[in-house]
């Protein structure tokens, strides 16, 4: 009886994260969506640009900025080094005896978190947007962010990340696509829960990165502001755009990575203080059951196999899951295989949930970052 419950508990929880709810919070949406007042302003901005190694790119990222359609004298673009002991605090003095707008915040190596709260610190601006040191913003990318600012319910917004090849050309996988997909449909309920760290921007008085430093920008800020009735939403026509990791290896490790910082409000207790029931229940759906999912997959495959003698639905439900590894190994091989590749992609997305928890139990939320190959 156990076995059979385990099984398809794992099942039905699988199957509503990734199929169920996305439908539902997109149905939902149009049912009951929730507009943003939107208008073209431009307030104070202060870009925040934390960077740890990056002369590779940093000359890259404040000209980028630079060349932003944005009112100058509004727009302040603070590079937060995060104990660089390459070019990158050279490269970046020399933008800022150029230009005005352009300032160097030397920070002790304590991490990106750190950094970013440092920078907030030193800075006025009304608004704080935040962007990585491998990003490049397209020439309306601010004005599109700051438009959700006229709603005064709004505290966060967060911009879509577009995924391109070293060529230049378009990486936006299926998964990608999907994940910005449920982001749109969170946003018109109310509140995305999650955002990315390539373009997003926060209202001072909103800002919540001083309250702990290993607190994930990503994760943390739109839930911990919903608990403070803000609202965190998209703003899909505010782009920004980075290298895809070189391979899907790279990118296991930078899920890893992220999904580290992520566990801790997922254990701490911090997400049920959510007073919304429907965002707690997007939160639970999107958030938990997927990080959640690693798990779930092996209680799924060890209650099949104990499973598989007793009844032919199990049966086939274990040989179907040896059937999908066999899939994702002829992925990992790169065999010209319909489905493998997407298949390797989910196993290890699915493996970095494991690998991530495993990390912070052992270590919790780490400070500090390394780079993710071939983003650069």
């Amino acid at each position: 009886m156990l076995a059979k419950s385990l099984f398809w508990g794992s099942l039905g929880a699988l199957a509503w994260t990734h199929v169920g709810y996305p439908v539902a919070a997109a149905a939902l949406a149009r049912l009951r969506p929730r507009p943003v007042r939107k208008e073209d302003i431009t307030p104070g901005v202060t870009v925040i640009v934390a960077a740890h190694d990056e002369e590779q790119v940093i000359a890259r990222r404040v000209e980028n900025l630079l060349e932003l359609d944005y009112p100058g004298k509004e727009l302040e673009i603070v590079v937060a080094s995060d104990g660089s002991e390459d070019a990158t605090n050279e490269i970046v003095e020399e933008f800022a005896g150029r230009s005005p707008s352009v300032r160097l915040l030397r920070c002790e190596r304590a991490g990106k978190a750190s950094a970013q709260n440092r920078a907030v610190v030193e800075s006025s601006s009304e608004i704080i947007a935040f962007s990585d040191a491998n990003s490049r913003w397209e020439p309306d990318a601010l004005r599109r962010l700051v438009r959700s600012f006229a709603d005064p319910s709004v505290g966060y917004v967060c911009g879509q990340l577009r995924l391109e090849s070293a060529d230049g050309a378009s990486r936006e996988g299926l998964y990608w696509r999907y994940e910005l997909w449920q982001r749109e449909s969170e946003s018109a309920l109310g509140s995305i829960t999650a955002g990315n760290g390539a373009i997003y921007a926060v209202r001072r008085s909103d800002y919540l990165g001083e309250d702990d430093a290993r607190i994930g920008h990503d994760f943390g800020l739109p839930f911990r502001l919903v608990q403070r009735k803000r609202r965190a939403v998209y703003e899909p026509a505010a782009i920004a755009w980075e290298k895809a990791a070189r391979d899907a290896e790279d990118e296991y490790g930078r899920k890893v990575r992220m999904m580290t910082r992520s566990w801790r409000p997922l254990l701490d207790g911090s997400l049920v203080r959510t007073g919304d029931a429907l965002y707690l229940a997007e939160l639970l759906s999107h958030r938990v059951l997927r990080y959640g999912s690693g798990i779930l997959h092996l209680v799924l495959l060890g209650s099949s196999a104990a499973l598989a003698e007793e009844d032919p639905v199990y049966a086939v439900a274990f040989v179907g899951q040896l059937g999908f590894l066999a899939l994702a190994y002829a992925g990992r091989r790169r065999r010209a295989v319909p489905g493998a590749a997407l298949a390797y992609y989910y196993l290890l997305a699915t493996a970095a949930t494991l690998d991530a928890l495993v990390r912070y139990l052992r270590a919790g939320s780490p400070a500090t970052w390394a780079k993710t190959e071939g983003t650069r």
